[in-house]
């Protein structure tokens, strides 16, 4: 079986899933399929890629937002595969793998990777119905399944009254090597040194309002955390590091919170206790099985689809109402217990979050839809 992954981008700035669906794409390649990954970039880099999957990036095209790539439009028209999957929502490569499956007679799988969640789903929404009318027109009622990474994603689905089969296939995660966490560790208390002499709180992802970065950090300041330090590293994107660095002078809270820039940067786990992270939203929140795989227990809003976190004995999941006063529960637990927590978190997904789990889900999914 011949398997296309598509996905707008593969910029680091983008987030996860230019993380996640690559590791997919390569885990479908090392099961034996042959495994497309295609992408656009301006401008298309010149480094190669260790990838096992046939890795092809195309020129973007005006305007470059919206992710326009005449030559991802031609591939996709003179080269067959007997099954299309897009990743995201919202941009041309979505239509051009609609088209390219219907011209094909293949089935069309979409994983909205996050952006069907009631929060973002309704954020800008007549921006989306826009996109829904003129980028892609009639790609959803055209889909022949849908890929979900969580049953909360699923549920996120049928609410919009999508009737198609969804494969719940959750995100894998790689569990950091001794070697690469010393490494981290030793890069991050280079770049603040006050990271080695207190237990510090992470928060790691994309500095964007769904993560509520800014709700976070007044919490923050409410609390009595003792000799604690938030440590915010991200992409910047809504918000600029500048910004952040100007929330936190006004605050005079330089001795409480630290922010980095992370594009370029290895991940902060290891140098942390805790990890946090209060979406509004979250289709699956790879950071948070990265966070588990380095042994860092977690607190994260139940808007996200960790709430088996609390049985595993891992970490809180609660509402948003909840999060102060379980942050200050947090910040009391003696570290031994947090280890423990992180403990059981690692040992968690590294039995149950797998990229070879997840392939061969899809791939049964895929073949069963080719035989409906």
């Amino acid at each position: 079986m011949r398997v296309c992954h598509i996905v707008p981008s593969l910029e680091e700035r983008h987030g996860g899933p230019s993380k996640s669906v690559r590791s997919l794409a390569n885990a479908h390649a090392r099961l034996g399929t042959a495994t497309a990954l295609l992408a656009t970039q301006m401008p298309v880099p010149k480094t190669a890629f260790q990838d096992e999957a046939h890795l092809a990036i195309f020129p973007r095209d005006f305007p470059e937002w919206l992710c326009p790539s005449r030559e991802l439009k031609q591939h996709l028209h003179s080269n067959a595969y007997d099954c299309i999957h897009h990743h995201s929502l919202w941009l041309r490569t979505l239509h051009y793998a609609h088209t390219a499956a219907r011209h094909s007679g293949v089935p069309l799988i979409i994983a909205p990777r996050g952006m069907m969640s009631e929060w973002a789903y309704g954020h800008h929404r007549w921006k989306k119905k826009l996109a829904e009318i003129f980028i892609h027109p009639n790609t959803f009622q055209a889909a022949t399944g849908w890929h979900a990474t969580s049953d909360e994603e699923a549920g996120d689905i049928r609410r919009l009254g999508f009737k198609q089969p969804i494969c719940v296939a959750p995100n894998g995660v790689e569990t950091p090597t001794t070697t690469e966490l010393a490494h981290a560790r030793s890069h991050w208390q280079e770049m603040c040194p006050a990271l080695g002499q207190r237990p510090i709180a992470i928060f790691y992802s994309r500095f964007h309002r769904k993560k509520r970065l800014r709700e976070l950090l007044e919490l923050w300041l409410k609390q009595n955390t003792g000799d604690w330090l938030l440590l915010l590293v991200g992409l910047p994107e809504e918000y600029s590091v500048e910004e952040i660095h100007g929330w936190i002078a006004d605050a005079r809270a330089q001795k409480r919170v630290a922010v980095f820039d992370g594009a370029g940067q290895p991940p902060p786990y290891a140098v942390g206790s805790l990890f946090i992270l209060p979406s509004h939203s979250e289709n699956f929140g790879l950071v948070i099985t990265e966070a588990m795989a380095a042994g860092l227990p977690v607190l994260t809003t139940d808007t996200t689809p960790w709430r088996e976190m609390e049985q595993k004995h891992a970490g809180w999941c609660v509402a948003w109402e909840d999060f102060g006063p379980t942050l200050a529960t947090a910040l009391r637990t003696p570290v031994s217990e947090l280890n423990t927590m992180g403990s059981h978190g690692h040992a968690w997904v590294g039995e149950y979050f797998t990229w070879e789990r997840s392939g061969r889900l899809l791939l049964d999914f895929y073949q069963r839809l080719r035989h409906a």
